[in-house]
C-alpha cells in the first residue's frame, strides 16, 4: 500500500527492506506526512554496482510531477561500496517522495536494502529543573 505513512514506518521497527530494480527502470517509496517538524531518514546499499537517488516533494499526490519541488537532485550513489545515509527535514505536510533510479543501466538489475525511520523533534519543556 503506497504512499506509506509514518506510523507504518515507525512500525517497520529495525528490520530492513529490499527492492528489486530492474535494468532501465526506477523504484520510488512515496511517505505521506501530516506532522510538521518531524524527520525523515534513510540508510541504503545497492548490490551489484551503483544506483541514483533522489527525494522529491509533492503537495498532495493531485500536484503533477512536474510541479514537484527537488529537495535532493538525482545522485549516482556508490552504495554498492558504502552505505548512504541521508535526512529531510519536513516543513510542510504532502509526500515527500524517495526515487531509487536505475534507468541508466541497461542491463543490470539491482537490489536495494534500506531502512527507514521517522523522527519526532523533541521539545525541552524544562520539567527536570529543579
Amino acid at each position: 500500500k503506497l504512499p506509506l505513512t509514518v506510523e507504518e514506518i515507525v512500525n517497520f521497527g529495525e528490520s530492513n527492506r529490499e527492492l528489486f530494480i530492474k535494468s532501465s527502470t526506477y523504484s520510488i517509496i512515496p511517505i505521506a506526512v501530516t506532522e510538521m517538524g518531524l524527520t525523515i531518514s534513510w540508510i541504503f546499499s545497492s548490490d551489484p554496482k551503483s544506483i541514483s537517488f533522489s527525494v522529491v516533494y509533492q503537495e498532495s499526490e493531485d500536484t503533477p510531477l512536474d510541479q514537484c519541488k527537488v529537495l535532493i537532485p538525482m545522485t549516482r550513489c556508490n552504495s554498492h561500496k558504502e552505505t548512504i545515509r541521508g535526512q529531510v527535514k519536513v516543513r510542510k505536510s504532502g509526500i515527500y517522495t524517495l526515487i531509487f533510479d536505475n534507468t541508466f543501466s541497461r542491463f543490470i538489475s539491482k537490489r536495494v536494502f534500506y531502512h527507514l525511520a521517522v523522527e519526532r523533534p523533541v521539545i525541552y519543556d524544562g520539567s527536570d529543573f529543579p
